[in-house]
């Protein structure tokens, strides 16, 4: 079975709707603790992107340097799970600062990703990976007030280094009473459990096994 990479970027943690939908589905689907690696973003914040790995990444220094200590933590941990997830609000349009944080340490020339004339060529392994985007308004569908720079960035970011299965599931109008929040979580729910109940079984087949989706 496989093993999943839970980030989790809100300032509300273990409280989030988009947290609990997300432990409960996998739960439902059999996934086990041990299965999982939790990272909470806020909890355990990471360090900033300072003077050090700069000059490093702009040189030729050596992939085990000091300087991308967490960098290469945070890689490693994402090669090591067949399955990421991630839960994030939508702040401001677009991703909160926590998980901004998290892809500029995992997005790194020669490691992740190599830069070619026709832009970025990922060096990762590719991973289905299921993005919980909670909001306190509307941002996508017929009732969309708000730009949703979010999805797109996000897509875009993932794919550069190698990660293309992606599948955004929308908790929208949080804000707006109890009944909104159970349509959204009951909506949500659905289509999360219809999605990771066909990649389980994609993965399972030896097609699945064929474009990747095993143990690394």
């Amino acid at each position: 079975m496989s093993s999943i990479l839970l980030l989790n970027s809100g300032p509300h943690s273990g409280a989030s709707h988009g947290y609990r939908l997300a432990r409960d589905t996998l739960a439902a689907h059999g996934i086990t603790e041990q299965q999982i690696t939790e990272r909470d973003l806020i909890r355990t914040p990471l360090p900033v992107i300072g003077r050090e790995y700069a000059l490093a990444i702009t040189s030729d220094t050596a992939t085990d340097a000091q300087a991308f200590d967490w960098s290469e933590r945070l890689i490693v941990e994402l090669e090591q799970h067949e399955m990421l997830f991630i839960v994030t609000p939508m702040h401001n349009f677009t991703v909160p600062a926590t998980l901004k944080l998290w892809i500029d340490h995992v997005i790194r020339i020669h490691r992740t990703f190599h830069a070619t004339p026709e832009g970025k060529i990922g060096l990762l392994k590719d991973r289905p990976t299921f993005v919980l985007v909670s909001s306190g308004g509307f941002h996508a569908g017929e009732h969309a007030r708000q730009a949703d720079f979010l999805t797109p960035y996000l897509r875009y970011a993932l794919a550069s280094i190698g990660i293309r299965d992606v599948h955004f599931f929308p908790l929208q109008g949080l804000v707006f009473g109890p009944q909104a929040v159970a349509t959204a979580l009951d909506d949500a729910r659905r289509q999360l459990h219809e999605k990771l109940s066909l990649t389980i079984a994609r993965m399972s087949t030896p097609a699945g096994a064929a474009v990747g989706y095993r143990q690394q």
